[in-house]
């Protein structure tokens, strides 16, 4: 699970939304001008050494080349800020669609278990966290392996239930095996790998060939599961490496398993704090729940029933008469064990 909207903060922080509009810093000089704190200033003429320094009177241009400067500043932070892009939208990839309803083909994830049976470490905290330091190279190499056989994988002959295992498994072993590769890292936005000026983390680069096709992990997500089963609880499925997504699952996805694998995912994120909470009389929820609305109704009261659907007692108690969401965050410091 992944978005490229919210602000890079540093690491260790959970990123909030911000309300406003992305203005410089206060004291940042631009073009001669100090910006944030009221009124442009000129800054102080520079002479060559030994000369007599004098302060010239601006001159209409070079005031109004400052403002642009600044006009221009101000555009590029609103551009790389918590505003600026939206997430990705689900858009169909038609030639994923093809199945065979009557295949009775099953893979073999064995090895995505036990790589996870080996690293998967169960918080007391809730939160299901990875010991990437700890993967030694043979497991690597196992890893590596069982992502080079699903990618020779003829999907295409695989039945729904099937193939939705597969992505599933497909996109969360890249995941890992991207960590792993830029090991050690605080978060997974710092691996900026995908193309383009303002790419964030590994999301865009292609990092997989299945049936000829080179893939990203954006593609599996929102060209091929998101479009195809049209199932918010895919959300719960699809794990981006971070604290505040949900749990990578301690097993493999299967055919047989998927569903209930989604509703324990649902229910465990969904009564985790990082989830849904009140913070002072206002419902604080998770920024999957802003940056992919469209999953979930497409407005606040669909969320909502979303969120009551899976509610334990607590939570159930803590929703009613709450009408709107307050707030969102999400925290995309590394979920690495030690």
């Amino acid at each position: 699970m992944r978005w490229a909207s919210a602000v890079k903060g540093p690491a260790g922080a959970v990123v909030r939304r911000n309300a406003g509009l992305c203005v410089p810093p206060a004291g940042l000089m631009v073009g001669g001008a100090r910006v944030g704190e009221g009124a442009l200033a000129t800054a102080p003429a520079v002479s060559p050494r030994g000369a007599k320094r004098t302060r010239h009177k601006e001159v209409p241009m070079q005031s109004h080349y400052r403002g642009l400067a600044l006009r221009v500043l101000t555009l590029l932070l609103v551009l790389t800020g918590p505003l600026a892009r939206a997430a990705p939208v689900a858009e169909l990839w038609e030639r994923w669609t093809a199945h065979e309803a009557q295949s009775r083909v099953t893979l073999d994830h064995g090895a995505w278990g036990s790589f996870l049976g080996t690293y998967l470490v169960e918080g007391a905290d809730g939160i299901n966290r990875l010991a990437y330091g700890r993967v030694t190279a043979a497991d690597r190499a196992a890893l590596s392996a069982y992502i080079g056989r699903l990618a020779a994988t003829p999907v295409g002959r695989l039945n729904r239930d099937e193939q939705r295992s597969f992505w599933i498994n497909l996109y969360n072993a890249l995941t890992v095996q991207v960590i792993l590769d830029h090991y050690p890292v605080a978060g997974i936005r710092d691996i900026d790998i995908s193309p383009g000026l303002l790419a964030d983390g590994p999301w865009k680069k292609p990092l997989v060939a299945v049936e000829g096709a080179d893939l990203s992990l954006d593609d599996i997500e929102h060209r091929i599961l998101r479009p195809i089963w049209r199932d918010p609880r895919l959300h719960y499925a699809v794990n981006c490496a971070a604290l505040g997504c949900p749990n990578l699952q301690p097993e493999p996805f299967t055919a047989a398993n998927t569903e209930d694998l989604l509703e324990r995912g649902a229910r465990a994120y969904i009564n985790h704090p990082r989830g849904a909470r009140l913070e002072g009389g206002r419902l604080v929820v998770s920024s999957i729940y802003h940056w992919f609305r469209e999953d979930f109704g497409d407005s606040e009261a669909g969320v909502l029933a979303h969120l009551r659907r899976y509610a334990g007692p607590e939570l159930a108690r803590d929703l009613e008469g709450v009408s709107r969401i307050g707030d969102h965050a999400y925290d995309w410091r590394l979920n690495g064990a030690p």
